[in-house]
């Protein structure tokens, strides 16, 4: 059981049917599993519209309704978890225990959304720190944006739009959601959730088309307050040219370190840098990619982080026990073989892995590759990573730093001066200690450095960046406060 709402858009708090229409397809199969609507310019501009619209009614609806609404999602989501999962599976091609997993983010999502919707505050300012203040007493309080574009990714077709929407409208925004046209089904399941819990009509709009047209005039349109997007750097990029004088959310792409330093727990370390780096058939903007080993451990490292890679199993994401599932294209998985071949002809060797199947690619793990290479340089976004030896600690952590990237890194230590010292060295959104870099929990703040992106999600910390600062200056009577 899919939406129910095939092929139509919500628009407006009505679902309306299009003159174009998009078929969704198995990623592991091929066959088609639905419908959605495709936007033209004319429906997209009704959407801002009735956004435009319902803002003022979200910023003037009392907190506790917007906490209220948020919780009834969440509980929908949890009612209908299952057809979630399985529609996630299908659509994304993510094993179905990653997107049994993924449900459950969605839902500590938005009840974490809701419980921050009561505690959205300002604080008073001191203004008499200053001559010139005397006599005015100060505060600021938050404002919602307005209209927020939520443009989302393929690899999360729920969690990351709740990462959107959710802090969204517990700021008192609203909302136009344009979903990635590979996952659309996902989005619009969400939508009919947002409907049935009571959302105030064209608080939530619902666009699916390309992002060259349907993307961009979201973007540019002026009655937007703030752009928020999940995607690659050169999209990013893009955006930031486009947009104008808006907010602008940026998360973008890493190529993800870890670092094993020689008193690490190899076992621990093996284990979940598989896992880091090949779930979702490494589909993740955490991923995995770089894997930096202390010489005199590098050797029993390998060993084990091959073994843990083959035991993976490879095949149709919605069977049960199946660990990799295939990448979201055919495209992509040619991609990954050719940037695979590329390295082993300039020397690198597959350890394991290495092989394609339509749109499967096995686990695959190098070794003897060059920094310049685009396996270890840029992004790969699928299942592939490399394993790297070195020396001290210092060059360790200088090779894992040697990116334009800079969203998380991950280091393997019992040594808590190591610690610290990756701590400086490494400058990245996020550091995680003794484990992957592919961990979050859904209520810290998450985003990157440099080239990974602008500014942070993480519902408390989104609903900073979807409100404006307003200070208010009382000059008081008499003088006197």
């Amino acid at each position: 059981m899919g939406p129910v709402h095939q092929g139509q858009l919500y628009v407006g708090g009505r679902w309306v049917p299009t003159r174009q229409t998009l078929t969704v397809r198995h990623k592991y199969t091929g066959e088609a599993i639905g419908v959605v609507g495709q936007a033209d310019a004319g429906l997209v501009a009704r959407a801002v519209e009735a956004a435009a619209r319902a803002a003022p009614v979200m910023a003037a609806l009392p907190a506790h309704r917007r906490a209220a609404i948020l919780a009834r999602i969440a509980a929908i989501l949890q009612e209908r978890k299952e057809t979630f999962a399985r529609t996630i599976a299908a659509e994304a091609g993510k094993a179905l225990k990653y997107a049994r997993v993924e449900v459950e983010r969605g839902i500590t999502t938005f009840t974490i959304a809701a419980e921050e919707a009561r505690r959205i505050h300002g604080e008073t300012v001191p203004l008499d720190a200053v001559p010139a203040g005397e006599g005015y007493f100060g505060f600021f309080v938050r404002r919602p944006v307005g209209v927020v574009a939520a443009i989302t990714p393929f690899n999360f077709p729920l969690n990351l739009v709740a990462h959107k929407v959710a802090p969204a409208l517990a700021a008192g925004n609203a909302v136009v959601l344009k979903p990635a046209s590979y996952t659309p089904l996902t989005a619009v399941m969400l939508c009919e959730a947002m409907e049935e819990a009571g959302l105030p009509e064209g608080a939530i709009e619902l666009v699916v088309g390309p992002g060259a047209t349907v993307g961009d005039l979201l973007v540019t349109d002026p009655r937007v307050g703030m752009v928020t997007f999940t995607g690659s750097s050169a999209v990013g990029r893009a955006i930031t040219q486009k947009a104008g004088i808006k907010k602008v959310t940026l998360e973008l792409g890493n190529t993800s370190p870890v670092v094993v330093a020689s008193d690490a727990d190899l076992d621990l370390a093996a284990r979940r840098s598989a896992v880091g780096a090949f779930y979702n058939s490494g589909q993740v903007c955490l991923s995995v990619q770089r894997i930096y080993v202390q010489r005199a451990v590098y050797e029993p490292f390998l060993e084990r982080l091959a073994e843990a890679t083959r035991a993976m199993a490879v095949g149709d994401p919605l069977q049960e026990g199946v660990d990799v599932g295939p990448m979201i294209d055919v495209a992509e998985a040619r991609r990954i073989e050719t940037w695979v071949r590329e390295a082993t002809e300039a020397g690198a060797r597959v350890v394991a892995g290495g092989r394609r199947e339509g749109p499967v690619v096995w686990p695959t793990l190098l070794t003897d590759v060059r920094p310049e290479l685009r396996v270890v340089a840029q992004e790969a976004f699928g299942p592939v990573a490399s394993v790297i030896p070195f020396d001290q600690l210092d060059e360790g952590l200088a090779m894992a730093n040697a990116t334009e990237y800079g969203l998380q890194a991950g280091i393997f230590t019992r040594d808590l001066g190591a610690v610290l010292r990756a701590i400086r060295a490494l400058d990245f959104g996020g550091i995680v200690v003794n484990d992957a870099p592919t961990f979050r929990a859904d209520h810290m703040p998450y985003g990157g450095n440099r080239q990974s992106g602008l500014g942070r999600e993480g519902v408390r910390f989104a609903i900073e960046e979807m409100t404006n600062v307003q200070m208010v200056s009382i000059r008081c009577p008499d003088g006197v406060c």
